[in-house]
């Protein structure tokens, strides 16, 4: 666990700024439809930094930051697998691609991305969805 969480500065130098914007865009997109903790810590060997959202000791995904690279991690137990594949033709092509090509572990299916832009924003929040109903009004 992070003592303190990294400044605006430290992320921006980090992430540059456009993907700065991306993270923060995903950030408010998430806080906007969950009430969440949110906790901050190193990102392990492939990462600087994981911000993880979590309820009652659920995640519900984690984000991750390194130079110049946004990732966006959502873990599907078997469950949420088939709920997955019910909702498959409202995704993008390229949200069904990263899926796909993700390694499945015994205790789920790990699929992270790594948004460049806003524009798989929609389809990461109904993949949420999928996780957990959005629970703020």
């Amino acid at each position: 666990m992070l003592e303190n969480k990294p400044s605006q500065s430290i992320m921006t130098e980090l992430l540059g700024q456009s993907l700065y914007y991306v993270w923060q865009a995903l950030c408010s997109a998430i806080d906007e439809k969950y009430d969440m903790e949110q906790l901050w810590n190193t990102g392990g060997k492939k990462w600087t930094y994981e911000y993880k959202y979590r309820r009652g000791g659920k995640t519900l995904c984690s984000l991750y930051a390194k130079r110049n690279c946004v990732g966006f991690m959502i873990i599907f137990g078997k469950d949420e697998r088939v709920k997955f594949e019910a909702i498959r033709d409202t995704l993008s092509n390229a949200v069904c691609r990263k899926y796909d090509e993700a390694q499945t572990y015994h205790d789920g299916k790990w699929v992270m991305f790594e948004p460049t832009d806003t524009t798989e924003f929609d389809d990461y929040m109904k993949l949420l969805a999928i996780k957990r109903k959005t629970n703020r009004k």
